[in-house]
């Protein structure tokens, strides 16, 4: 005859707690992914009272974005470069300063603070705040400072300008997000072994040639990762640009990004359009950070 184990088995255990969180993904993220791609291939849209479809078109809704969607896409990444490029260079430079025990610099805590208090703001208010200040008045706080020191003779329409509005667009997403991108840094140049700058140190090396040939190939990890979810953040860029052009984009939609782009097609309640979008912008974000992750890393 056969022996019963003895003991309790836990093993059912684990399944149950695990189960809240497969069956709100499934319901709250996969079902909506499915039929995302399920309706990018029907017309699917409303015309006053009126729904339209659903009926089947295949490829259609993809073939319609081909014609728009580089514009937009362009807008998207010509607004994250600008603020990006910025963005890592003060990063880089803040957390190389104060993780550097030779200048033993006070108030670290405070500092760090101050530069990622912006991280905190809500984007829409920070928006607002900038449309406050580039008003295109003379009682606009940045065009009564130019005027009062005689730099300018006239108030500036900053909105109406392609590079103005853009320009504006990346300034603001490069306050928001360069304390964040600091502070992440930091935390990987401290897990640098301080071993390896003494004996550098020793060596006759330089601060600039540690920094090139110590600390950024060893945080090279980190700064993959900063890349791809600035990327991913970048193609779903949306609040700043909306809130500041009023959801027109303007000038001559130069900065209406992808997502705005979406938004207009969820607003129309064209499904099927807006689906397909959606998909497309999945497939863009995902080819490109597996790109950059390719490009940047390297084995041991």
């Amino acid at each position: 005859m056969k022996k019963k184990k003895s003991g309790v088995d836990y093993s059912r255990w684990g399944y149950i707690f695990l189960a809240p969180f497969f069956i709100t993904f499934a319901v709250f993220s996969l079902y909506p992914l499915a039929t995302t791609v399920y309706y990018s291939f029907f017309e699917y849209y409303r015309s006053g009272l009126k729904v339209i479809g659903p009926n089947f078109v295949g490829l259609k809704n993809y073939a319609a974005m081909l014609t728009e969607l580089p514009q937009f896409f362009g807008n998207t990444i010509i607004m994250w470069i600008m603020g990006f490029i910025p963005q890592i260079v003060i990063a880089l430079l803040l957390a190389a300063w104060m993780t550097d025990l030779r200048l033993r610099l006070k108030f670290q805590g405070f500092f760090k603070t101050v530069i990622y208090m912006p991280n905190l703001i809500m984007a829409s208010a920070f928006a607002m705040l900038f449309f406050t200040l580039f008003s295109d008045s003379a009682t606009g706080p940045v065009n009564s400072i130019l005027l009062t020191l005689g730099v300018i003779k006239e108030p500036i329409r900053w909105l109406t300008y392609v590079w103005g509005a853009r320009g504006l667009i990346a300034l603001m997403n490069f306050l928001m997000w360069f304390g964040n991108t600091t502070i992440i840094l930091m935390s990987a140049i401290m897990g640098v072994d301080p071993g390896l700058y003494e004996a550098a140190q020793l060596d006759g090396c330089t601060s600039g040639q540690m920094f090139w040939k110590i600390t950024m190939p060893l945080i090279r990890p980190l700064l993959i990762y900063t890349l791809i979810t600035s990327v991913v953040g970048g193609l779903q860029m949306f609040d700043v640009p909306q809130i500041l052009s009023n959801g027109q984009g303007s000038p001559n939609k130069s900065t209406t990004t992808i997502i705005m782009y979406l938004n207009q097609h969820l607003f129309s309640k064209n499904y099927g359009t807006a689906g397909a979008l959606s998909v497309l912008l999945f497939l863009v974000c995902g080819v490109l950070c597996v790109m950059i992750y390719k490009l940047q890393s390297k084995e041991d």
